[in-house]
């Protein structure tokens, strides 16, 4: 509907001039009338809050811990990749729950299944869709915690921030929501591996107050066997044992602690991230501290670094026998000026000890009144072992969303050769997929 607006001559205003006097008689101001035609609003578009991550190669997960299942939708992957249901199911059985003593009882077996994206073995560059159902889920076991919050748990912010909350199996502050990181994880990982032989290798470094030594793993020779040959995922034999120890004693008594994994990427490309707001230590910080249970993250010489002068800390260049540029030591972690530098890039990740156990706490209702609770269900009580493909997936997501946009913004025209390296070290070599 049209809005009329009538204007009226200004407060103070003078008498008009003689000479304008008869076309301004004509022009009568009181008379004067604005048409404004409706103004037609824009369509607002809003993304799934908090569920996409990416900017290129984009990863949205779904599902809760007791629902149908869980999965996710990655957009923007490269087609003509060899892609099965089995090169994710490698790291979604490294993930999954019941595989040893020390994680959660529960059993499902997380066979996961391609609904879409992927045609005669190969990726079509087209959503693909990934789902796992759930096969286990006891929701009897939360009956108390419908009504009472789990302490340090997301229990009481879910309710806070929406109103109402899946409360079988914590719903989507499950960890099992993770199954959606780790299956794009796989995918990235071997995008990685076949374009620049870029690998991610994530192991656990401390568990409780059981740490192992600085220098006790090299990270230029470690293996995915050495870190799969133990329960804890511990590349050193002795300290997995004392790890191991650790968390069977503090299962027995119903209770949990917490660890570090500690995260390794060798042959990365030069050049991955971007200064002032995007750079690439901070992308790889916001993506594992996504992650449930995680308290901390620091990257190369972290806060050690601050007990440390200048001429300490810095990293030396030289020039090695073929002629490219290199660090002699590595106290920034691979990454310098938020860009990645070639040097194996690595980085710590905290994990507080799991919230919900069986030994009596306080706590209160929903309607504020104050008792005790004994929580049940099934759950880990140590995170890490299993957090370890968690860990690599999220800094795979990270290191090929990034290896994307540097593709496109600075290898787009012929790169400088004096200064820059192509960031393909080769033609990759694709093996026929499993179908």
């Amino acid at each position: 509907m049209a809005s009329s607006i009538t204007s009226k001559p200004f407060l103070g205003a003078t008498k008009p001039n003689s000479c304008f006097s008869s076309d301004l008689q004509k022009f009568s101001f009181s008379s004067l009338h604005i048409s404004i035609k409706p103004r037609t609003h824009k369509k607002l578009q809003i993304q799934a809050a908090g569920s996409t991550f990416g900017n290129y190669f984009r990863v949205t997960t779904f599902g809760e811990s007791h629902g149908g299942g869980v999965g996710c939708i990655v957009d923007g992957c490269p087609p003509r990749i060899p892609l099965s249901e089995a090169d994710l199911q490698v790291d979604l059985d490294r993930r999954r729950p019941g595989q040893s003593r020390i994680t959660t009882p529960r059993k499902e077996t997380d066979t996961c299944r391609i609904y879409s994206g992927v045609s005669e073995g190969v990726t079509t560059g087209t959503p693909i869709h990934v789902f796992v159902p759930n096969t286990d889920q006891r929701g009897h076991d939360y009956k108390e915690m419908s009504i009472t919050y789990r302490p340090s748990h997301a229990d009481a912010t879910y309710d806070m921030k929406y109103g109402v909350r899946a409360v079988q199996g914590g719903g989507r502050s499950s960890a099992r929501e993770t199954i959606g990181r780790v299956a794009p994880g796989a995918i990235a990982k071997k995008i990685l591996k076949q374009f620049s032989g870029t690998e991610v290798l994530a192991y656990v470094s401390q568990v409780h107050q059981v740490v192992l030594p600085d220098g006790s793993v090299d990270h230029d020779t470690v293996t995915l066997d050495q870190i799969e040959s133990n329960i804890v995922r511990c590349p050193n034999p002795e300290y997995a044992e004392k790890m191991i120890a650790a968390i069977d004693a503090v299962r027995t008594r119903g209770d949990s602690i917490g660890g570090v994994v500690t995260c390794i990427v060798r042959n990365a490309p030069r050049g991955l991230g971007s200064p002032v707001f995007d750079k690439l230590e901070a992308e790889l910080a916001k993506a594992v501290m996504s992650l449930p249970a995680t308290k901390g993250f620091e990257f190369g010489s972290g806060f050690a670094g601050t007990f440390l002068t200048g001429s300490e800390h810095n990293d030396e260049f030289f020039t090695d026998e073929h002629g490219r540029i290199r660090t002699r030591t590595n106290r920034s972690g691979g990454i310098q000026g938020g860009i990645s530098n070639g040097e194996i890039i690595n980085m710590r990740v905290a994990f507080k000890p799991t919230a919900t156990i069986s030994k009596k706490q306080h706590t209160v209702t929903r309607e504020k009144k104050e008792m005790e609770l004994i929580a049940r269900g099934r759950h880990d009580p140590c995170v890490v072992p299993r957090a370890v493909p968690m860990v690599e997936a999220m800094v795979a997501l990270v290191l090929v969303d990034q290896l994307m946009a540097q593709y496109a913004q600075c290898n787009l025209f012929p790169i400088n050769p004096e200064l820059q390296e192509p960031l393909r070290l080769s033609f990759p070599k694709f093996e026929p997929a499993n179908i």
